[in-house]
């Protein structure tokens, strides 16, 4: 039985909020499939599991603060498929005594198909008439007063699933079909923004309905990000809310960013360099990009920064990866954080994974999915805690250069400015040339400044022969 942990989303995380599941007990999760949606000061994230098997028991609550660390669920071995519907064999087992009720009337089959058989007898090690059923679908069979003895489950193994008791309540009390499957946080968010669930498709696990799909639907401002305020949760008594009001979210985060920027001014030896970059051979190469593509495949000046920062990295390992336990550990691959401002205040970084290995076209559109769901709320918790060098480009708020802090346990920053037109002696003559100043803040305990030129200088030299990018 392995254990689904409140994970540490980020090196100044030390607890965080649980919004909402994203399964039932029984479900069958694979690695890497998003099983919770977690609020942390900075931002909400969906918590990817770790392990594959069946869930088996949900530990905590929607809207509980927990520590790091704190198991949320127990996941069990992958239960076996359900057995199809033919002919059993001969079983060696005696049948039970006494006549067996079928639950429902047998149904004459076509002449074209096999008739039905009879449900199996109960597998050895359950006691008969025992039922299935994990604890949330007992609760609700307890509040809607539906024997789970009479229900034929539709999870694995015959498992009576939270929507067989929801089917079966609504046929008892003939409420008509029955209601929307869909996760608790979504069913608030609906009440709240006036959404019925009816008319909402479902995107999450058996198209269940999800918060973000509630937003989606929501008519107006509501469908807002802002629109988690609604979400009743228990905040930290140490922070407040990120659901909260925008002023306490704001505020939460300014604190959570604040003590991690003083930890790591504190404890990093930070080193700085900088050199300018000529980019007319890289602009002339985008706008011949550009005139020949269609418009989706057209790029912005950064995918070219971000292409060129993240293939220097893999050219300069040392710079690449975490100092952990006084000792540098390389990354596994160039997971390139990517500073987003946020709307609301604060900032997040989130990675793009393997950044050295995508084509322009697809980084500069994993790029514009990526700020978008950080600035909605809906990252994945890898995509949080998996950078392995983080990019800072303030180009667009018209800032020359900029000089970031180190975002622990990483090693270096590398920062961009904007592109200005400058007067530039080349061959001899001086002429303008579109130039951008690239900084470089680096941890004195992994390298030294030779390492840092070494990493200027092979981004200069992307830049100035954009076909290698």
């Amino acid at each position: 039985m392995a254990e689904f942990t409140m994970p540490a989303l980020g090196a100044d995380m030390d607890e965080g909020t649980l919004l909402e599941w994203l399964v039932v007990p029984g479900d069958l999760v694979h690695r890497g499939d998003p099983v919770a949606v977690v609020e942390t000061a900075k931002s909400t994230i969906e918590v990817e599991c770790f392990d594959t098997g069946t869930m088996t028991e949900l530990l905590v609550e929607p809207g509980t603060s927990v520590p790091v660390g704190t198991p949320l669920a127990l996941i069990g071995p992958a239960e076996e498929q359900r057995p199809a519907r033919h002919a059993p064999k001969k079983s060696k087992t005696p049948p039970p005594a006494g006549p067996v009720e079928p639950a429902e009337p047998p149904t004459p089959a076509p002449p074209s198909e096999p008739a039905p058989v009879p449900a199996p007898a109960p597998s050895a090690g359950r006691l008969p008439g025992h039922i299935e059923a994990g604890p949330l679908a007992r609760h609700l069979a307890e509040q809607s007063g539906v024997d789970l003895g009479t229900l034929h489950g539709s999870g694995p193994g015959g498992r009576v699933t939270r929507t067989d008791v929801e089917r079966a309540a609504a046929a008892r009390t003939g409420a008509g079909p029955p209601r929307a499957r869909a996760t608790p946080l979504a069913r608030r968010l609906a009440a709240e923004l006036g959404v019925e669930l009816a008319t909402v498709r479902g995107t999450g696990r058996q198209s269940a309905i999800r918060s973000s799909d509630v937003r989606r639907a929501a008519p107006g401002p509501s469908a807002t990000p802002a629109s988690t305020a609604a979400a009743p949760v228990r905040p930290s008594p140490a922070r407040p809310s990120a659901t909260g009001p925008p002023e306490g979210r704001s505020a939460a985060m300014r604190q959570a960013i604040a003590g991690l920027m003083s930890r790591a001014n504190r404890d990093i030896p930070h080193y700085y360099l900088s050199t300018t970059v000529d980019l007319a051979a890289a602009t002339d190469w985008l706008h011949e990009h550009n005139r020949r593509s269609p418009l989706g495949e057209r790029l912005l000046p950064a995918a070219l920064l971000l292409k060129a920062a993240a293939l220097a990295a893999r050219e300069v390992p040392e710079l690449n990866g975490f100092w952990v336990d006084d000792h540098f550990t390389p990354g596994e691959g160039v997971h390139l954080g990517v500073a987003v401002s946020l709307r609301g205040g604060g900032l997040v970084a989130p990675a793009l994974r393997q950044a050295d290995s995508l084509a322009l076209p697809t980084l500069m559109s994993a790029l514009k999915d990526l700020v978008t769901r950080a600035r909605t709320g809906r990252l994945r918790g890898s995509e949080v805690s998996e950078a392995t060098i983080t990019v800072t480009n303030l180009g667009d708020q018209g800032v020359e250069a900029v000089f970031g802090v180190i975002y622990p346990p990483q090693v270096a920053l590398v920062g961009f400015g904007r592109v200005t037109d400058r007067p530039c002696a080349v061959d001899g003559l001086l002429g303008v040339r579109p130039m951008v100043t690239v900084t470089l803040s680096a941890d004195h305990r992994a390298t030294d400044g030779a390492v840092g030129a070494r990493y200027l200088t092979t981004v200069a030299r992307l830049l100035h022969n954009p076909e290698q990018l």
